[in-house]
């Protein structure tokens, strides 16, 4: 469909994975089984933790969040990815675009302050153990958690409401394989310098200063792991504190490549790319790896799954 002004723009389409006509139905099996295993394996971890006393302490209160969070970060893009490649049109209303960008954005932003409330958390169980059960209490907890979700929907609305006002009257291709800011504003005609900066300095703000405060925390958290005498002691907590920093460098890594840029022009292909990492991928690993690499959550999901208690 092509446009020839603004008001008749109603719905763009969704270049998807161009040049797989042959594939295409291995690619949506794969598709489909690797979202399977996403709702699978978050969900099992979800419960796990929710239904074993043992695991009802703030660590793993955050962990079932963020399981929570990836079931809703990927069912914003990989439904519409899989009816996409079953789609001939792959069409998607102007709103449509906007909202999906919108929740992908809050959702991922969400995260991203999420992750940042886990690794305080950790500082203060490893930093000040005596002091840990008075400050982070269940209220505490609930607090962060319920900061981390509203700053995460309030934080996109500047550069939604900028994108949304824009006028689009070329061609209504977009070139990803979702709706996203970088592909939509290149298909703008008109100024779009103000969306580009407020979106750029947004994003500096959400990545750059969460990954300071985390690498602040795990500072003062290898200073203070170094100084336990028991070598069995020091190997539990830099343990714990891996799997955060693995799911952190994989999460707000990724996608500081593709959204940290003043240009409205990029690559096709490597924006494609990273898009797989961060939307299927980095979801998908996730919760491998809390179930891999801690031994609580492993035990709860092989019990919960065996009958055993």
């Amino acid at each position: 469909m092509k446009a020839s002004n603004q008001s008749t723009v109603t719905e763009f389409i969704i270049a998807g994975f161009p040049g797989i006509e042959g594939i295409q139905s291995l690619l949506f099996v794969f598709l489909l089984l690797t979202y399977l295993l996403i709702i699978t394996g978050n969900v099992l971890i979800f419960l796990a933790i929710r239904l074993h006393q043992r695991l009802h302490a703030p660590m793993y209160f955050f962990i079932s969040v963020l399981s929570c969070l990836e079931l809703c970060y990927t069912a914003v893009t990989i439904p519409k990815m899989l009816s996409n490649l079953l789609d001939a049109r792959k069409s998607i209303s102007f709103r449509g675009c906007i909202l999906q960008i919108y929740c992908f954005h809050a959702m991922g932003i969400t995260e991203v302050f999420l992750l940042t409330s886990m690794a305080y958390d950790r500082y203060l169980a490893i930093c000040t153990p005596l002091y840990y059960p008075t400050v982070m209490t269940s209220k505490v907890g609930m607090l962060l958690v319920a900061g981390s979700w509203l700053c995460g929907f309030l934080y996109p609305l500047p550069e939604i409401i900028l994108v949304s006002r824009l006028p689009f009257c070329g061609s209504n291709v977009i070139d990803h394989i979702f709706c996203d800011l970088p592909p939509l504003l290149s298909l703008a005609c008109g100024d779009t310098s103000l969306s580009l900066l407020v979106d750029f300095t947004l994003n500096i703000c959400v990545l750059s200063v969460p990954l300071l405060l985390i690498l602040l925390s795990y500072i003062k958290i290898i200073q203070a792991v170094l100084k336990i005498q028991s070598a069995e002691g020091r190997k539990k907590a830099f343990s714990t504190c891996a799997t955060h920093l693995i799911v952190v460098a994989m999460f707000i890594g990724t996608p500081g490549f593709m959204y940290i840029r003043l240009t409205k022009t990029y690559s096709l292909a490597y924006d494609r790319m990273l898009s797989v990492i961060y939307a299927v991928i980095t979801p998908l690993l996730n919760p491998i790896i809390y179930s891999l690499r801690n031994k609580e959550i492993r035990d709860a999901m092989w019990k919960m799954v065996t009958g055993r208690q």
